[in-house]
């Protein structure tokens, strides 16, 4: 049974894909929950806040993005909770993964330009190889 689910997201296009199918999933069983997990990588905070006119505007930004997704599940009655993170993406999903036992995680596949993907290796790919329970990749 899939009741402890975790999405990783970042609010792109391919995350709320992956987040349409982990409601697929958490409705199919009675009792599940989801942890909506955001994870800010310094390097592009320090830019966001380099580049914004307020403290605040990285972070109001980053809820927005969020905000529907959370709305999502509240709005089908699946339990959800956000949860934020800091450091690097890949490592920071697999540990929280790990250490929190989830049933299955989503993810969406691409984050990452197709030059950094190459050079670097995909979010989506390290997460799929190291987290101890079953990932769906969502296209």
């Amino acid at each position: 049974m899939y009741r402890k689910i975790l999405l990783a997201a970042d609010g792109s296009d391919h995350s709320r894909r992956a987040a349409a199918e982990a409601l697929k999933m958490a409705k199919m069983f009675s009792g599940s929950a989801v942890t909506l997990l955001y994870v800010v990588d310094y390097e592009k905070a320090r830019t966001e806040m380099q580049l914004s006119k307020h403290r605040d505007e990285p972070q109001f930004h980053r809820g927005q993005l969020l905000l529907p997704l959370e709305e999502m599940f509240t709005s089908a009655g699946v339990p959800i909770e956000a949860k934020t993170l800091h450091g690097a993406p890949g490592p920071t999903i697999i540990r929280y993964a790990n250490e929190n036992s989830y049933d299955i995680v989503f993810i969406g596949s691409r984050g990452l330009n197709a030059f950094q993907e190459m050079v670097l290796g995909s979010v989506s790919h390290k997460v799929a190889k190291r987290v101890q329970a079953p990932v769906v990749i969502v296209k």
